[in-house]
């Protein structure tokens, strides 16, 4: 999605038509179904049809957030600022991502696997030596046997990747892991803020489209990503409909910062509902940023501890199984 809404943004500045533009990015990428979408909303647009309705075709394959908006900038006149949007948005959800596991990725993908595949061949063999000189131990059989061990953990992984797969596929697994970000520390903060930011750029963005804040609210609340603040969210939507502010509407939630209800107050009360919006979601943006950094520090603390524990561990008991064979020997 980020080079794409660049791409749209920087063609549509450009003074490109948006069907050169389609037909650009559908033949710059290597990805067939891409590519398919692309041509569709081109012959679409060619057709009559207008790029929110080509877009809509297309609900399987493209974001409801990525719709929604080119709809609301078609329709109100600002799809540059639209596109504009959308590429800031995306690019800043990809250096947070990459931050994160730029950050991880060195313990959790280098430290544990040496860890756990080092100390248990290294508990393995000092469990299979022979003391007694006999000439018992085989190390092409116990290379065999270590094999066969790995392979029955690899399978056990992939019943638990089974698992998660069909939990997800059914809708469980994001309430699963929904509960851990959302309420277990240091995950929560960050998500939270994270979801707030999402939510009041969405929110300003199609505030500042023209769009009914009854369908403002819902896609808002979709675009979280977080099934528990998304149904918080979406409790403000029978008091919108009932014509109360939003401040009102959203008093029944319990996901709004104290900040977020005050701006939102403020920006009512302005006339500039949207300017307030959108500060306000650069604010929790600069939190979760914050967040994210404290939580990376403490994260790859605890990793690795947990590898310097592993390691205390396998060091322990294989010096305890040797001078155990050693006394029997």
């Amino acid at each position: 999605m980020v080079p794409i809404c660049r791409q749209m943004a920087t063609s549509y500045n450009a003074g490109i038509p948006i069907l050169q533009t389609l037909k650009l990015l559908g033949g710059q990428t290597s990805h067939r179904r891409a590519q398919r979408v692309f041509l569709e909303m081109h012959h679409a647009i060619k057709n009559g049809s207008g790029l929110g309705e080509a877009a809509q075709v297309q609900e399987k394959y493209l974001p409801r957030y990525f719709i929604d908006l080119l709809s609301a900038g078609e329709t109100g006149g600002k799809l540059d600022i639209m596109l504009r949007d959308l590429a800031d948005y995306y690019e800043d959800r990809l250096r947070m991502r990459r931050d994160i596991l730029q950050a991880i990725s060195y313990p959790v993908f280098i430290l544990l696997p040496i860890a756990y595949f080092l100390g248990s061949f290294a508990l393995m063999l000092v469990s299979r030596l022979d003391m007694s000189g006999g000439g018992g131990f085989n190390f092409g059989d116990y290379i065999q046997d270590y094999m066969f061990f790995q392979m029955r953990m690899m399978v056990f992984f992939a019943l638990i990747f089974g698992v998660v797969v069909v939990l997800s596929r059914y809708g469980i697994f994001p309430w699963i892991w929904g509960w851990v970000a959302t309420f277990v520390w240091p995950l929560a903060p960050i998500t939270r803020k994270l979801a707030l930011s999402r939510f009041f750029r969405s929110m300003a963005l199609l505030v500042g489209a023209g769009v009914d804040l009854k369908k403002c609210i819902v896609n808002g609340a979709a675009i979280t990503a977080n099934p528990y603040m998304q149904r918080d969210l979406l409790q403000a939507v029978p008091g919108v409909v009932q014509g109360k502010t939003l401040v009102e509407a959203f008093s029944v939630t319990r996901s709004l910062t104290p900040l977020a209800r005050e701006m939102l107050l403020v920006g009512e009360q302005s006339g500039e509902l949207e300017i307030a919006m959108m500060k306000v979601s650069q604010y929790h943006h600069e939190e979760a940023t914050h967040a994210v950094n404290r939580g990376v520090k403490v994260l790859g603390v605890v990793i690795m501890l947990t590898v310097a524990i592993m390691v205390g561990f396998f060091i322990i008991s294989f010096y305890s199984q040797l001078y155990s064979n050693l006394l029997n020997f």
